[in-house]
């Protein structure tokens, strides 16, 4: 009895093994409205739950042979989730789900199919190996279909089944599920996704599903669940063209728990790492050795793709979170511009010029986008010109970033290569994205060092130069206050210039009009100008409408601490209209000026200007003198 016992419980352990190391895969469900991906994903996790079921209870049964009661086996059952969804009729977020099979482990995410919803769909596709694309039967390939496969190709699935469902509704009509096939592999050529396989399904009736269908014998493919069971996939952090690429580790956390002991924790990707390779740190470009690979479970010799480690190395060098340790023969590229898939996730529009924090792994830096250079229809694949991007659009992107990082293209590296855009102001994210390229222009483009700076520069004009920033509506006074304004620092012996608005839209800014993309390339313009001037020892004063905060913010992050003054001209919209000698504003009420910054464009007052001029209570010449002496109060001044 103890040997049968001893058996039995042999066969328990074997069969735990078995399931805690079989390989796992991601995958989604996409599709339009009503496809069924509710009912074919509660189909797999009941039926293979059902397997699951019968696997344990047959072990349990041999444990009670030979009196070992199972050993205590607690298999967690898969509930079904959806009900909140169901409740209120539309899928509202991705919702995951676990289950299993003797084969392999699954993680799912069912995607929304509404169009608004498409940040979701874009989200749980950023992890997947594979996309389980529905179609009903009675439809064929929607507008959704085309959205949501070119999202999959643009995250860089590789594996993509073409789920044909309610098959039981077209009487399991072959005609009908080979001409959607082929029309979807025409699709699928289009958007560049080579792996894909076609399945005719009736999720609620289960043909297909898990085993062949009797009622469909003319289909000789797989059944869904095993094509799903033998797809090959990477191991964990591994590239998605394995070898062509050597180890690299994103740092998560530098850990310092002593005097001495300083590590690097990240998660290991690529290739292995051990002991004693020669490694670099990027974007810094030092040079070190592997000196230990650290681990909960103790040190290691050498550390497998996928692999959480904390890495110390042989010299004492700078690394900071956000940094790329990679293999010294096989280095990621470094730079500061690319070129860039975009999907925009933001309720306001995206603007090039536009400040944004763009983060990519744990590390984060200022960016912008700088040219769109086309905005793609995601239904015909076709390439059109745009100024913005609106919610859910997708375009191709030029991006420049405030300091260079370590990169991957995203078809090699989804770790170094997929990143996001956050709004600085909300800190909602409202972009997804993928690195296409570095543009050469980077790399090719450095400071030239100079002899006289800018201290020098301010010293022979007895100075600390300052940009004063005056913001406000049309017709509040900025023109006027900041020519007072000049005129007096001139008068006592100061080095100035005055950048308006109007002045500069005959010049430089004459390509521009009044959109609010070109409102945003007229300030950077300006404040790019102003700089140079504050750089060559000038108090530079800008008279500019400037509407929107995040202009004004990107136009202060140039400028060093204290350079920087922002005036608010404070008029009420009345008022301004009241002294409109032009008769811009009633212009703009009868119609016959778009985009009048006030009447049909917004104005966002600044939050906390340095100097807040009240143009009602008081007159242009006061408002002038309270300026001269904020000015040269600054300590420096």
């Amino acid at each position: 009895m103890d040997a049968m016992s001893n058996n039995a419980r042999a066969d328990v352990a074997a069969y735990l093994q078995q399931h805690e190391t079989r390989s796992l895969l991601r995958f989604i469900t996409c599709g339009s409205v009503d496809d069924g991906k509710s009912t074919l994903i509660g189909r797999l996790l009941h039926d293979t739950r059902l397997l699951l079921d019968d696997q344990v209870a047959a072990l349990e049964a041999d444990s009670r042979r030979h009196g070992t009661q199972g050993d205590g086996i607690d298999f967690a059952l898969l509930v079904d989730g959806l009900a909140a969804e169901r409740e209120q009729g539309i899928t509202i977020d991705v919702a995951y789900r676990f289950f299993g099979t003797e084969k392999r482990k699954f993680i799912v995410a069912d995607c929304p199919g509404h169009e608004q919803y498409t940040r979701n769909m874009a989200t749980g596709a950023s992890t997947a190996d594979l996309a389980i694309v529905l179609v009903d039967a009675r439809k064929g390939l929607l507008t959704q279909t085309r959205r949501h496969s070119y999202i999959v190709s643009l995250l860089g699935i590789r594996h993509v089944v073409l789920a044909v469902n309610k098959m039981d509704l077209v009487d399991y009509d072959e005609a009908t599920f080979e001409a959607i096939a082929a029309g979807y592999r025409e699709l699928a050529g289009q958007l560049g996704i080579t792996g894909v396989t076609c399945i005719p399904v009736s999720a609620l009736q289960g043909d297909n599903m898990l085993g062949p269908s009797e009622a469909m014998p003319w289909y000789r493919g797989p059944s869904l669940l095993e094509q799903l069971e033998q797809v090959e996939v990477g191991p964990p952090g591994a590239s998605r063209e394995p070898g062509t690429r050597g180890f690299r580790l994103p740092v998560q956390w530098v850990c310092r728990p002593s005097q001495n002991f300083r590590g690097f924790s990240g998660s290991v990707l690529g290739a292995p790492v051990a002991v004693g390779d020669e490694i670099a740190v990027l974007p810094s470009g030092q040079r070190s050795r592997v000196a230990a690979i650290v681990t909960a479970d103790g040190d290691l010799d050498q550390a497998a793709p996928g692999r959480a480690v904390t890495l110390t190395l042989a010299d004492e060098i700078d690394v900071s979170r956000g940094d790329i340790i990679a293999a010294a023969t096989d280095l990621p590229e470094v730079a500061d511009q690319f070129a860039a898939h975009l999907l925009w996730l933001g309720g306001q529009p995206l603007l090039p010029g536009r400040p944004y924090w763009l983060r990519i792994g744990s590390r984060t830096v200022g960016a912008q986008v700088t040219e769109i250079k086309h905005r793609v229809d995601v239904n015909t694949q076709d390439h059109l010109a745009a100024k913005q991007l609106d919610l859910n659009e997708v375009a191709f992107c030029n991006l420049m970033l405030d300091q260079p990082i370590a990169f991957e293209p995203y078809a090699d590296n989804h770790a170094l290569g997929g990143f996001i855009l956050i709004d600085r102001t909300s800190n909602a994210t409202v972009a997804a994205g993928t690195l296409a390229f570095a543009l050469r222009r980077a790399g090719n483009i450095h400071w030239q060092h100079v002899d006289v700076d800018q201290a020098a520069r301010a010293r022979i004009k007895h100075q600390q130069p300052r940009c004063l920033w005056f913001t406000g509506l049309s017709g509040s006074g900025k023109s006027t206050i900041a020519n007072l304004v000049e005129k007096r620092l001139l008068a006592q012996g100061h080095h100035t210039y005055v950048l308006d608005g109007d002045n500069v839209r005959h010049g430089l800014n004459k390509d521009l009009g009044f959109t609010d993309a070109d409102r945003v390339e007229n300030i950077r313009r300006v404040a790019e100008v102003a700089r140079l001037m504050v750089d060559a020892g000038l108090i530079v004063l800008v008279s500019f409408i400037s509407p929107f905060r995040a202009e004004r913010d990107m136009a202060r992050g140039m400028f060093a601490e204290g350079e920087f003054l922002e005036v608010f001209v404070d008029t009420p919209l009345e008022v301004a209209e009241q002294r409109d000698v032009k008769g811009l504003y009633a212009k703009a009420r009868a119609g016959g000026i778009r985009n009048f910054t006030g009447i049909d464009s917004p104005y966002e007052a600044p939050l906390a200007a340095e100097l807040v001029l009240d143009t009602v209570a008081g007159d242009a010449e006061a408002n002038a003198t309270a300026v001269v002496e904020r000015l040269l109060r600054t300590p420096g001044a």
